[in-house]
């Protein structure tokens, strides 16, 4: 699996173009923003876009999700938790204030366990709620992609509505540092970095 980081948009996404190498295909992970970049590195790159996937639904992830698919065909994934979550008027109305692009609907809905094919690969569907209800992270060996829900040294805020500390920190320490200590750590923001491993953030990161 080749893996391309791009920071994007107001709110500086790290949104991570995934591929496999024999086939071509290719999946977005949180376009949030600077679209123009992203359908760039995929034509490049003579990338075919299958999914958009969105670690969770909030706008500075999602922004991204209808100009890339009318450009691309890609179908939207989400967690089906998040799907609910956010189909909810008033959580609309509580995340409008950012003024970006909501999301056309999800075209896909998974759960805990479930595999995205991407060509010859696979990600696997990881249920890491506590950041929003549906935050999910995807491992593919060697790669975790973990949006909001760890960062390099931290992990997301759960001031949100439906936000959970506890539910966060039992997600990373059930769902994500079991996973082998290589593993590398792809954030959904580089606050404090850009990369890690789970064997880094077990040892340093002050949350854990």
């Amino acid at each position: 699996m080749h893996v391309q980081q791009l920071v994007v948009g107001m709110m500086g996404v790290c949104c991570y173009i995934v591929s496999c190498e024999k086939t071509s295909e290719a999946a977005i992970i949180d376009p949030g923003g600077d679209e123009d970049r992203i359908l760039a590195s995929l034509q490049e790159k003579r990338l075919k876009a299958k999914y958009i996937i969105n670690t969770h639904g909030h706008l500075d992830h999602v922004c991204g999700n209808g100009a890339v698919q009318k450009a691309t065909g890609a179908k939207i994934v989400m967690h089906e938790a998040d799907i609910a979550y956010f189909g909810d008027s008033a959580i609309k109305r509580y995340f409008s204030g950012l003024g970006l692009p909501e999301s056309p609907p999800a075209d896909v809905a998974v759960r805990d366990g479930d595999t995205i094919a991407i060509g010859e690969e696979q990600l696997q569907v990881l249920h890491t709620p506590g950041h929003t209800p549906g935050c999910m992270s995807l491992y593919s060996a060697p790669h975790c992609f973990t949006g909001d829900t760890l960062f390099v040294g931290a992990v997301g805020r759960t001031d949100f509505p439906k936000g959970s500390m506890q539910q966060l920190i039992d997600s990373v320490r059930t769902k994500l540092l079991t996973l082998p200590a290589d593993t590398i750590v792809w954030p959904g923001h580089g606050y404090g970095g850009l990369q890690s491993t789970i064997g880094q953030e077990a040892r340093t990161n002050p949350y854990l």
